[in-house]
């Protein structure tokens, strides 16, 4: 992991865990969504830093109730529970990726992907979520959609994603290479 990197998640704990971050103190009416943007080439070594960072927490804060969702992992348990997994694989051997992306546009909408992400979050009120996971997950679930449609589920709770590319505070860049034209309200985590 790059030096900047490494710098920079060693500021992660510090932030989510203080007070002011926990309450969306000092982002007025705004949501209280997060990026931690990083180089896509650090992904072995940022999932690393999230089991630590996860595993920290209840060291710092015991009573903070955290939830991690990985997406490849989430996307996964989806199509195995819709019975889709295996057809899923099948297809994509045979079929190629594309095929299976379209073949899946339906199943994994994000309208029909909120309800089984609420039940993922669980029935009691989390102080955090942490989102990681993007990169594999793309192009099946694409993270701008994510983010647009978790504003009413989350009620004020903050969420932070780890994106394996650029995020300007405008838009993302997926791998630092796949722009998205659409613009997020959501805060650089650590700048």
């Amino acid at each position: 992991m790059n030096s900047k990197t490494t710098d920079r998640m060693n500021k992660i704990l510090p932030r989510i865990i203080s007070d002011t971050f926990l309450r969306g103190s000092g982002i007025g009416n705004e949501i209280a969504f997060y990026i931690f943007d990083y180089p896509p080439e650090d992904e072995i070594q940022v999932r690393s830093q999230i089991v630590s960072i996860l595993e920290h927490i209840p060291r710092h804060k015991p009573d903070l109730i955290v939830k991690h969702i990985n997406l490849f992992d989430f996307i996964l348990e989806y199509l195995e529970n819709r019975g889709l997994l295996e057809k899923s694989i099948i297809m994509q051997r045979e079929r190629g990726s594309e095929a299976l992306r379209k073949a899946l546009s339906g199943p994994l909408h994000e309208n029909k992907l909120m309800e089984a992400f609420s039940k993922t979050l669980g029935s009691k009120k989390n102080d955090l979520v942490l989102v990681s996971g993007i990169g594999s997950a793309w192009p099946l679930i694409r993270s701008h959609a994510l983010l647009n449609n978790l504003h009413a589920l989350m009620e004020g709770t903050p969420l932070v994603m780890f994106y394996p590319g650029r995020y300007d505070g405008q838009s993302l860049r997926l791998f630092d290479k796949i722009k998205n034209a659409n613009y997020y309200r959501a805060f650089k985590l650590i700048p």
